[in-house]
Formats: structure tokens, C-alpha cells, sequence
């Protein structure tokens, strides 16, 4: 039984609009994100939006729009789904919260053609008239009730046929007889391009009761239009009383004026004056597509065309005549899905593609300056993981992502709004406020003046000063110039708080015991030569370094006796020094030239136990800090050690309570230079680590595990704890400009981290032994009114997202190449050595005007090696006849899903710049391949039309049997596929174009040889997000794990789900579970959840999801009141608590 839960959900803007929800406020600005409503407010004051609430739908929102009832002090908001569900949403006086209007759906058999655009709804000036195009050549019309009991509620008048088959837009126009007029804008034909503009009155009555029949009598207007891409309307209004149209009653001398409508195509713009009937028509200087519009005032509009450019549109006027149109570029956004202008010069920039942002406009410079952005990882193309932990190759199974050790890597957005994201579980940083703007902080330190019970006293250390801040009980803070008698003109390298009311400071050139009371010093010690570069101390001990050579040990108890002493002389250096806090007699030093740590007695300065930290792959890295402390509960474990090494590797020991032995080496890698480590304490003597790198983590335990959690502090460069009685349980935190106060989360979050690359990423391949990710690219650039594609590989690094080498570039002669397929494999070298490669499948783009003959080639197959210098090359380049979809390997065998065809090819590498590829085997499946998915010589198949089939490779025998693909199993029923993964054993996970995922297993219990050929449904829930990627994990669970981690699902939407299977004893709970949560929790438009996430495509529909379990609706569970909960779990078995517990952890998963 399987089981899916949203990591990062969608964040996708399709639809948005600005709309008068809330009495006496402002108007809010509503955003549609897959099956969200999410409303956000504008800051007083400012240009800031905010987002302050989120309803849940069940459905994928297709439409939204605002309706205006008679008399009312608030707007209705409409909302349409994908499965044509329709509701309105309000205010209720009463109850004073927005409720569910009206609430209805189409139940009829579904026998008309969907439109070939996507659903369109519009709504006339007055707010009470609505059209609604769903199927192609029929249109239904609403309108609000007029009677005053029902005049929240929608009335469905009518459903009319029109000629107009192919819709590309549509709008009312401002009218001034009180009966609204429509106006189409189609195309006639569907091979040839053009584009006619028809109107016509929406009643045929005075009383606007009866839809007009919309025949070809009816029609008001109709006129070709000369540029044949023209897809936008805009309805321009009546203007202010000095823009007021005047009557002429001698047509020929009539001018156009306000109150018609704008037809923006690709090449020119035409203005039309309906009341009128004249045009005014303007070239464009610039082509382009343009995409979305919003209105700024009656002659000024704001317009996004696809490239992601922001042109302001404007209507030229003469008193209340128009004189001619002008287009001006202003700016560069994402590119638009909608435009939303919210007032006082702030527009919102929907996107699809990109980032949303928000925007503040300058109506004298016109020009646009960016507020704030709304991040978006949609369409996600392809995903990977990068799994940050096992580092020391024992084992190649995955971190679970909640660990903060698994990251996944999205491929997203599109063309210039293209980036590398990084999605990762992690804890935010909150902040509190800022203390001061300082640069290059080198340390922080929390102390307590005398006879304070909390912290109130921060030390902050520079290369060469220390500053000192007092904090009041009330929170204010004050700068000192002299605080009881410590150093300010050096770097203070360490200063604590001792037992019996004392201070320890120690700069670079001494070491100070200080009185706390008095401020007098008590002992002081100064090297006779040289200066201390390393320092560590705890209530007993302190442990330095003087030049990196000598290693001195003084008992602070007996005013800085010192006791032990080692002179490395030139064998050595010391990296770094740690004495743990619970251990008080031991330290840790790391040493450069060796590459290794030691645990050291103090008093001997002897070596105890001591490990080598050098890499296999890495004979040069060293450590840089060092922590000892009980991270993991202690009846769970004994303390951990942890390494910072200089290139970015944390490795972790087991440390014996007893001897102080090393055990259980594990390396994860944080960034690409050695990390900080900061001790935090925690109650009951166990301690988190922060660690500060290009991605800071906090290192946590939680359920017997060490966890590491990114952190929202990408520009930290010390921490250290702050419980102040102020700041109770917070932290103080350095980055390159300023020091924060800031707090902890303490609930774990997706955390997402963009590189903006400014091309397509289509796809991502990762090579741990590289540490590297292969990306396919292609990029879309105008020159000269002319649209240039260039595909490439690139190389980028693992953890900070850098290019590494050159681009390497596909042919874009004559044929655009394009990349469809990268994958990382094991190849053997020319030596018979494995060699890490990279193989990319491409696809030629034939435009059909080329008058060049290239013979059969289609695509080809690259493999490409990487050299010392971490440079992509060529090794050898297969031509196809062929696009190449997708690719596998199978031991040295490269598969290839070619158009119409699955390829087995041999590889023989004869040098580095030449192989032999020759192919051994083939397979013809159904109709066009789209995915391969290989599970040790099993072949899964996703088919564009047909499903999926299993096909087994069989390799050439002694005995002259040649290789063979053989079908073993296929799916038999009609299925548009976009993505396949392998689960577990016999079992399959597939999604499909219409948003459903279905877990095949093959039936090998089959009676017959049919039977056993087939594969059936195990499972299947309609998602309500096409899937482009699928990447399976394996990960070690425990015997007792309610949920098994199977793959990672990415979704155009942005939303990247965790897909697992269900443990067989939980199994009968959970769908008992969730069906009584379906029938308690109530959505925003009281759409049942079974309808919602039932499976459905062109051939059939079910009841409910099969054998599935949505973690989205089982998380509810949490938020909704006690009396909701124990209804739910009434009759079920565990008590109210337990289901609470098991929640939680479902939820702690992701």
C-alpha cells in the first residue's frame, strides 16, 4: 500500500487576482497554487505583501475570479477546479470569517471536446454577469441573483452554442446601457493562423434575463484583425468626468474615444471604439508575445510578454479621443502568468516560470524597482539527490531527507528564469533585531557580569580590537569602553565565565584570570616568545598553543599553574584545539602536516588514542575545528567527535566513555571550506553543534539519530548561544556585515536555495565520486527579431553550485540540437579500469526549411569524461536515426529509448578520446518511449500512449546465443505516461499526464502465461500535478517503521512529494484513518476528498484513491480542535493520543 506526502508544495502562480474579501480593509491580493488559496495583504505603509492565511481546496484550481453583488459591502471571490467543481467563497457577517457560498458541479456525462485553449472564465465591468468557456463552441453564462434574499448566490442562466470554435480570448467591454457586451477574439482555422474579433450583446432582453442566442444575426461587430497573433483583449473604460466620450451624431466625422477595446498582437496594436466604430491602429517597433496585462489607469497599462520583458502600453488622448497607441519597455521581470496592480504604484508579477515578484512602479521615470520576491521552483524538469552523509563508502543507501543529509537538486523554471535549487529539511533562523553593523567579526562570546544570574554581557572579537555589549533585564543594549579590566586593543581569542566568580581571557599575546567582583587581575601568563594561536579552556583546564608548536597545559583552579608541556619542534603544527565541557581531563588536538587528531591527557600531554583523518581521494585536507560533547542522549550513546576539515568535510567518531577509543567513522560534507563548530547547551548535559559554512547546519539529535538541519543563515559566520533575560533562548549570530540577535525554530522546515543559471536545466545528473552535478541546458535568446536555441553541458559543483571548465556545447549549426537525456554512469576505461562518465542523448531539431541533407541522423549519444582540472570532454560521439529520450546502463551496456525503439549497446573505450559503441540488442515498444527505469537486468518502459512495459535483457552466451530484450510484463490499459521508478521487488510507481500515480506490480501468481505477462494495480490517487521526475532512494529503515522512504516525486507545480510504502500492520488503520478524516474535515468549497484524489483519465474515473494514503490530509489531523479529534478516533483503536503521536512522526519524515 503506498503512501504520499508533500516535502516542498507547490508554489506555482497560475492564477491570481486583487479582490475586496474583508470588511473595511483593504483589498487583498489572492494567489492560486495547485489546490491552495492563499491570501496576502499589503503592509501598511509600505510596498510589502504579507501572507496571512492559506485555505485548502480539493481540486486543482483552474479559474478565479471576483463578483460583485448588488448592495454588498464585499466582493465574492469564484473559484473553478480542473475536475469542474465550481464554489464562491465570502465574508459571513455572522460568524465573521469567510465561509462557502455556493457550491455545485457538472454531473453530466462529459460528451462535448475540451476548448484547445486552457478554461476561461470572465466577468463584465458591474461584477454580476459571468462567462464561463469550458468545451469548444459552447459557452455558459451566470449571473447574480437579483432577488434580495438570494443576491450572494450565482444563477446559471443559460448554455449556448457559438461559431467560434477556437477561442484564444475573450472580455466584456464598458458599456453604458446597463446590458453587457462581449467580445471574442478567434481563430477560424486551426492549421492556418489568423485572428477575427466578433462582439456580441450577452441578453437578448431589457431586462437581461434571456442569453442572447449568439447566431450570426447576433453578432453587433466583426472584423479580421491583421496580425494573425493576436491573443490578448483589453477592456478600456469610460474614463474620469473630463475624459467623458461625446456624441457625434454624423458617423463620419466621429472619432474613437474612450470605453472600447485594445487588441495587442504580436507586431502592431489595434484600438477599437465599439459605440464609435473606429479604429486606431499602431506598429510595434519591437516584436514579441506578449502573455499578461494589468490595468494602471484608463490610458496606462502594464503588459508582460513571454521573454520576460515589462512594456507599458499607452493610449494617447485628446480630451476623451484617442490619437494613437505607444509601447514603451521599462523592465525585466519573471516571466508573466498574470499581472495584478495593487494600487499605490506596487504590481504584482505572477509567474508560472519563475519567481513572482512584486514591484514598486515610478510613474516619472517609468520605471520599475523590485520590493520583494515570492519564491518558485516550478516547472521542476528533473530532480536528483545529493545524499551530503556517507562520505567514507560504507554503504549506498540514501540519508533520509529529514535528516538534512539528503538534498534534493531541482532542475527549475524556464529559459532566462532557469536555476539550480537546492531543497533540504532544515530549522529557520528568526530574527529579533539587529545589534550593530560590524564587519569581519572574528568571535563572539556570551559572559555574565557578577552576580547576574543570565547572560547580559557580549564580547565581540576583531582581527586586532574586542568590543563589549551590556544588555538591561528590559532589553536595552549599551556599548562599554572598559568592562572589569579586560583587553580591548587585541583579538580575544577566547573569555569564559569560571566557577568562583571569575573571568578567563586570552588574547593572542597572554592569558588573563580576572576577579569578576573587583575587575582585578588575578594571574596573568604571557609566552616568552612567539603568540598564541590556538586556545581552549573549561572550568578546570586550559589548554594552548604558542606558534602552532608548543602545546603548554595550566590548571585554572591554582591561578593558571602551568603543568603539561610538548614542543613539537618541526615534526608539526597544531590545527586546532578543543577541551570537551563533560570531560575535563582530556583534550583534542588536530595537527596540520599529519592530517590527524589525537585526545590528549592533560597533565602529560600524551597522546591517548589517535586517527588518521586523510581521504582516500584526498591526501592534502587538514582539520580546522573540533568538538567533543554528548550530542546523542547518553543512555543511546557515549559522546561524539566531530572534525571540521579544511575542504568542507565534517567526519564524526564514537568516543568510548571509558577509554576515550574512536569508533564509527562517518563523513558528511557541509560546503567547500571548513565549517565552524559552536557548541549550544541543551538541558539535561546534552548539547547541539552549529556549524557555519556556505550552508550553515545544526546538528541535532532526535530519535536515537544525529540529524543534520540546513539553517537560514546562509551568510553566518560565528554563532554562539544568548540567553539573556531579554533574548531568553536565543543566539547571537556574525555575518560578513552586521551581528543579530536571532531565535531557533523549533519546528523543522524545507528550506530551498536557488543559483539563477538564466537557461533552461532540463537535466540533472550527480556524480558523487566527481562531486559534481552534469547539467543538459539549453538557452533561448533574440538577435535581430530572430529566436536562437543553444543546448550545453555543464559542469557544476556539488555544494556551492560553481561552474566548473568551459561549456560544453551541442551543435547549432544548421539543426538545433537538443538535449533529452544525462545520466552519470561507471563505464570501463581503455585500461579496463571503472572511469566515471557522463553520457547525454540528444535530439535534432529539424525545422524543415533546411535544404541540407543529413542523411538519417535524428540524435546522438555523447560520452563524456572529466579531467584533472575538472573539465568536461569528449570521448566519443554515436550517431542515431533517432531521438534519443532517455538512457540506462546496465553493467558496461548503455540502453537507450530511441523514438519507436529500446537500444542495447555494447561500450568499448579504446582510448580517451575514441570508443566502440555497437549495438547488440533491440526492442520496439508499443508507440514512443518517454522514460526508462532499469532494476538489475529488468527494463521498465514508460510509453507515451500505452503505460509502461518490463522488458529483460538476456546476455550472449558461450554457446553463440546473441543478446536479446524480451517483454515480460506490460500494463494493458491506455495511459499517457511522463514518468516510471521501481519501488520494491515486483512493484512499479508510474505517473501520468493527467496527474495520477499508480503503483503496477506484476502478477507472476498468474495461472496462465497471459496472467503472468500482466501488470495490475496495486494502488492509484490522482496527485492533481502532471509529474515530469521520478528518482527512487533506498533507505535504511527501521524493523519498526510505520512509512518506507521510496523515491522523490517533482511536479510542474513545484511541488516535490516523498512517496514510501506502507508497513503491512498499519495498512487497515491508515485507510480507516483517512476515510474518516475525509468525512470530518471540511475544505474550502466543500468539495469531497474522494472525488479529488480519485484516479481519472480519458477512459475512466473511480470512486475514491485506491489502496493510497494522502499525508497532506492525514497532517490536518493536527490542526483541527479536540472535540473534531475524538469523533475521528471514536471505534478506531488507539486512543486520541497515539494517532496524534503517529502523525507526528509520519510528519517527521519530511
Amino acid at each position: 500500500m503506498a503512501y504520499v506526502a508533500p516535502i516542498h508544495r507547490p508554489n506555482s502562480v497560475r492564477h491570481a487576482l486583487r479582490i475586496n474579501l474583508f470588511p473595511k480593509e483593504e483589498e487583498c491580493l489572492i494567489l492560486a497554487k495547485a489546490n491552495r488559496l492563499e491570501i496576502w495583504k499589503k503592509l501598511e505603509d509600505t510596498d510589502i505583501l504579507v501572507h496571512t492565511d492559506t485555505k485548502a481546496v480539493n481540486g486543482s484550481i483552474s479559474m478565479l475570479q471576483k463578483l460583485r453583488p448588488r448592495d454588498a459591502e464585499t466582493e465574492l471571490l469564484f473559484v473553478g477546479t480542473d475536475r469542474f467543481h465550481y464554489f464562491t467563497v465570502g465574508w459571513d457577517a455572522a460568524n465573521s470569517k469567510l465561509e462557502t457560498i455556493d457550491s455545485f458541479f457538472d454531473i453530466h456525462e462529459k460528451h462535448m471536446r475540451d476548448v484547445q485553449s486552457q478554461d476561461k472564465c470572465v466577468v463584465d465591468p458591474t461584477g454580476r454577469f459571468m462567462v464561463v468557456l469550458l468545451w469548444e463552441g459552447v459557452i455558459n453564462v451566470l449571473r447574480m441573483h437579483t432577488v434580495k434574499s438570494k443576491r450572494q448566490n450565482l444563477n446559471w442562466m443559460d448554455q449556448i452554442r457559438v461559431s467560434e470554435l477556437f477561442i484564444k480570448c475573450a472580455t466584456f467591454l464598458h458599456v453604458e446601457t446597463g446590458h453587457p457586451k462581449i467580445a471574442f477574439l478567434y481563430q477560424t482555422r486551426t492549421d492556418v493562423p489568423d485572428s477575427h474579433l466578433v462582439t456580441y450583446r450577452l441578453t437578448a432582453d431589457d431586462k437581461n434575463s434571456e442569453v442572447s442566442r449568439f447566431e450570426v444575426r447576433d453578432q453587433v461587430d466583426t472584423m479580421e484583425i491583421q496580425d494573425p497573433g493576436a491573443a490578448m483583449l483589453i477592456p478600456v473604460g469610460k474614463g474620469e468626468e473630463d475624459q467623458k466620450r461625446y456624441i457625434i451624431r454624423n458617423a463620419s466625422t466621429a472619432r474613437a474615444q474612450l470605453g472600447g477595446l485594445l487588441v495587442v498582437g504580436e507586431t502592431r496594436l489595434l484600438y477599437y471604439d465599439d459605440a464609435a466604430k473606429k479604429t486606431v491602429e499602431s506598429g510595434l517597433l519591437e516584436a514579441s508575445i506578449f502573455v499578461a496585462w494589468a490595468e494602471y489607469d484608463v490610458s496606462h497599462y502594464f503588459i508582460g510578454d513571454d521573454y520576460g520583458n515589462m512594456w507599458l502600453l499607452e493610449i494617447l488622448l485628446d480630451g476623451a479621443v484617442v490619437t494613437g497607441l505607444k509601447m514603451e519597455k521599462i523592465a525585466m521581470t519573471s516571466r508573466a502568468s498574470n499581472l495584478v496592480y495593487m494600487g499605490n504604484n506596487v504590481l504584482f508579477v505572477g509567474s508560472h516560470y519563475g519567481d513572482s515578484q512584486v514591484f514598486h512602479f515610478d510613474p516619472e521615470k517609468r520605471s520599475l524597482e523590485l520590493v520583494q520576491t515570492l519564491n518558485n521552483i516550478a516547472p521542476i524538469l528533473d530532480l536528483n539527490i545529493m545524499d551530503m552523509g556517507n562520505r567514507e563508502g560504507e554503504g549506498q543507501t540514501t540519508n533520509e531527507y529529514s535528516s538534512g543529509q539528503a538534498r534534493i537538486v531541482t532542475g527549475s523554471g524556464v529559459h532566462k528564469d532557469g536555476s539550480l535549487r537546492s531543497v533540504r529539511s532544515g530549522v529557520g533562523l528568526d530574527d529579533i533585531g539587529v545589534l550593530a553593523d560590524m564587519e569581519n567579526v572574528r568571535a563572539l562570546f556570551p559572559i555574565k557580569s557578577y552576580g547576574a544570574s543570565r547572560t547580559n554581557t557580549l564580547v565581540v572579537s576583531f582581527l586586532t580590537e574586542t568590543r563589549i555589549f551590556t544588555f538591561s533585564p528590559n532589553g536595552e543594549i549599551e556599548e562599554v569602553e572598559e568592562f572589569k579590566g579586560m583587553i580591548f586593543d587585541e583579538q580575544t581569542l577566547l573569555v569564559r565565565n569560571l566557577p568562583n566568580s571569575r573571568l578567563i581571557q586570552i588574547t593572542s599575546t597572554c592569558a588573563l584570570l580576572i576577579d569578576s567582583e573587583s575587575g582585578v587581575a588575578v594571574s596573568t601568563w604571557k609566552p616568552a616568545e612567539g603568540r598564541i594561536t590556538n586556545v581552549s579552556a573549561n572550568d578546570e583546564w586550559l589548554l594552548l598553543a604558542v606558534d602552532g608548536r608548543v602545546i603548554l597545559s595550566f590548571q585554572i583552579q591554582q591561578d593558571l599553574l602551568r603543568v603539561g608541556h610538548n614542543d613539537l619542534g618541526d615534526a608539526d603544527q597544531v590545527a586546532c584545539i578543543h577541551l570537551p565541557p563533560q570531560y575535563p581531563n582530556i583534550g583534542v588536538v588536530g595537527f596540520w602536516k599529519a592530517g590527524t587528531i589525537s585526545i590528549v591527557d592533560l597533565r602529560m600531554l600524551q597522546s591517548i588514542h589517535g586517527e588518521s583523518l586523510r581521504r582516500k581521494d584526498d591526501n592534502a585536507s587538514v582539520p580546522r575545528d573540533i568538538v567533543l560533547a554528548q550530542v546523542l542522549p547518553p543512555e543511546v550513546a557515549g559522546p561524539t567527535l566531530f572534525v571540521a576539515m579544511e575542504d568542507g568535510f565534517v567526519i564524526t567518531f564514537n568516543i568510548s566513555k571509558t577509554d576515550f577509543s574512536l569508533s564509527g567513522r562517518k563523513s558528511v560534507v557541509l560546503g567547500t571550506r571548513q565549517a565552524k563548530l559552536q557548541l549550544l547547551p541543551r538541558a539535561n548535559g546534552i548539547y547541539n553543534v552549529f556549524a557555519t559554512s556556505e550552508h550553515p547546519s545544526l546538528i541535532y539529535a532526535t530519535e536515537g539519530r544525529i540529524v543534520y538541519s540546513a539553517v537560514t543563515a546562509d551568510d553566518a559566520t560565528c554563532v554562539c548561544l544568548f540567553d539573556a533575560e531579554a533574548f531568553p533562548d536565543s543566539i547571537v549570530v556574525a555575518t560578513e556585515k552586521v551581528v543579530k540577535i536571532s531565535s531557533i525554530d523549533t519546528e523543522r522546515r524545507t528550506h530551498v536555495h536557488a543559483l539563477p543559471m538564466g537557461e533552461t536545466i532540463r537535466r540533472i545528473a550527480y556524480s558523487r565520486n566527481e562531486r559534481a552535478f552534469g547539467l543538459g541546458c539549453f538557452k533561448r535568446e533574440v538577435r535581430d527579431n530572430e529566436e536562437i536555441i543553444t543546448s550545453s553541458f555543464k559542469l557544476v559543483d556539488e555544494v556551492v553550485f560553481k561552474q566548473l571548465g568551459d561549456d560544453f556545447v551541442l551543435d547549432s549549426s544548421e539543426r538545433v540540437e537538443m538535449v533529452e537525456a544525462v545520466i552519470r554512469a561507471e563505464l570501463p576505461d581503455s585500461y579496463g579500469n571503472p572511469a566515471e562518465r557522463f553520457l547525454v542523448g540528444t535530439t535534432y531539431i529539424d525545422d524543415g526549411n533546411s535544404t541540407v541533407s543529413h542523411g538519417d541522423i535524428r540524435g546522438r549519444i555523447l560520452i563524456l569524461g572529466v579531467d584533472n582540472e575538472r573539465m568536461p570532454y569528449l570521448v566519443h560521439s554515436r550517431n542515431l536515426k533517432g531521438s534519443c529520450r532517455a538512457l540506462g546502463v546496465i553493467g558496461d551496456k548503455i540502453v537507450a529509448a530511441l523514438a519507436k525503439t529500446i537500444v542495447m549497446y555494447s561500450y568499448n573505450e579504446i582510448s580517451t578520446t575514441h570508443a566502440d559503441v555497437k549495438k547488440i540488442a533491440s526492442y520496439r515498444p508499443a508507440t514512443y518511449p518517454v522514460d526508462l527505469t532499469i532494476e538489475g537486468n529488468i527494463i521498465g518502459v514508460a510509453d507515451l500512449m500505452k503505460s509502461m512495459t518490463l522488458v529483460e535483457y538476456t546476455p550472449p552466451t558461450d554457446d553463440g546465443e546473441v543478446a536479446k530484450l524480451t517483454e515480460v510484463s506490460r500494463h494493458y490499459q491506455s495511459v499517457w505516461a511522463t514518468a516510471l521508478c521501481h519501488v520494491e521487488q515486483d512493484s512499479w510507481l508510474e505517473a501520468d499526464a493527467q496527474g495520477n500515480l499508480m503503483v503496477l506490480r506484476r502478477n507472476l501468481a498468474g495461472v496462465t502465461i497471459e496472467d503472468k505477462r500482466r501488470m495490475d494495480i496495486t494502488s492509484e490517487m490522482n496527485l492533481g500535478e502532471m509529474v515530469n521526475k521520478m528518482r527512487k532512494i533506498k533507505v535504511d529503515a527501521s524493523e519498526h517503521a510505520i512509512v518506507v522512504p521510496q523515491a522523490f516525486i517533482g511536479t510542474i507545480e513545484g511541488g516535490v512529494y516523498l512517496f514510501g510504502t506502507i508497513a503491512p500492520n498499519y495498512q487497515d488503520l491508515l485507510i480507516r484513518f483517512q476515510a474518516r478524516l475525509a468525512d470530518v474535515i471540511e475544505t474550502t468549497g466543500n468539495i469531497l476528498f474522494s472525488k479529488y484524489r480519485s484516479f481519472r483519465n480519458e477512459e475512466r474515473e473511480s470512486d475514491g484513491p485506491f489502496r493510497f494514503i494522502d499525508g497532506e490530509l492525514l497532517e490536518r489531523f493536527l490542526d483541527i480542535d479536540d472535540e473534531k479529534q475524538q469523533e475521528i478516533c471514536a471505534g478506531l483503536g488507539p486512543d486520541v493520543e497515539a494517532m496524534r503521536n503517529l502523525v507526528e512522526e509520519l510528519k517527521r519524515m519530511h
